[in-house]
């Protein structure tokens, strides 16, 4: 059986894995437990051209942690990541992904890991861009290191919402303002012992200090942890697969028209572990 490797797509966030294929993802026993501490090491792995079917993506994921279920029906853990309403009922809220963020701000705990999967692409635009806020916080002077583990940051699904609609109807707001705030600090100390930033799109404004200043704080530290040199950008083909590193990695889609047959196909690890 040939070695499997993963070789860095950049200097802080991602790495291509090469000798796996679909039969290898099912029947490798050894691979899941390489596959997240090869995730730990480098945020982000990319599978090329896999193709994989749904009932084998679900197997995989479900090899690698416990899956989070989104419906009912043949395959209730894929959520399809779509513009088209007939394929997604929440698609509108989709173009929130546009944004820089990490899934599950507004949760106690976000989940560990996104698996995604492609069935069709834009023809232009819709690449998925990733940036570790790992390496975002390892890289601060340490002086600001210690201001950022003072500060405590509220997310909010309405802070997200607001960045493509600054001018919501009473209905949208209500809805956005069902799911409630949740305070965070804005350091992430993990289990593990690393430190992330917890930044992006839900991030409304830091607790005790003025609204206005805590937001270019906030601003601040997101362009600086999203630079283009810090950035991997993977432009996808159909049959690509990506994991991603939730807990310490913003990502974004690159956006693409409202039209387009872009249909990729999520599973999600559920989170164990606090915010903290």
């Amino acid at each position: 059986m040939a070695v499997i490797t993963a070789e860095s797509l950049s200097s802080t966030v991602g790495a291509e894995v090469i000798g796996v294929d679909v039969d290898r993802l099912l029947s490798d026993e050894t691979l899941p437990a390489w596959t997240l501490e090869v995730l730990e090491a480098h945020g982000a792995l990319v599978f090329r051209d896999l193709h994989i079917d749904d009932a084998t993506q679900i197997a995989f994921s479900k090899k690698l942690g416990r899956v989070e279920v989104f419906g009912r029906g043949e395959n209730p853990e894929i959520f399809r990541v779509t513009l088209d309403p007939a394929k997604n009922p929440v698609a509108e809220y989709l173009k929130g992904t546009f944004d820089w963020h990490i899934d599950g701000c507004t949760d106690d705990v976000p989940i560990v890991a996104t698996i995604l999967s492609a069935h069709a692409v834009a023809a232009t635009g819709g690449e998925t861009e990733f940036a570790s806020t790992y390496a975002a916080f390892d890289d601060l002077p340490e002086e600001e290191q210690e201001r950022c583990l003072s500060m405590r940051v509220v997310h909010s699904l309405e802070a997200a919402q607001r960045l493509g609609n600054d001018d919501p109807s009473p209905k949208e707001l209500a809805i956005w303002r069902s799911r409630p705030a949740k305070e965070h600090p804005l350091v992430w100390t993990h289990a593990s012992g690393r430190r992330s930033l917890v930044l992006g799109a839900t991030a409304s404004h830091i607790v005790g200090m003025d609204i206005d200043e805590g937001r270019a704080v906030l601003d601040d530290l997101l362009v600086r942890s999203t630079t283009p040199e810090r950035v991997y950008q993977h432009h996808w083909n159909v049959g690509d697969m990506v994991i991603w590193d939730n807990r310490g990695v913003l990502h974004r889609a690159c956006p693409y028209d409202a039209i387009s047959a872009r249909d990729m196909h999520r599973t999600t690890l559920h989170g164990d572990e606090v915010i903290r």
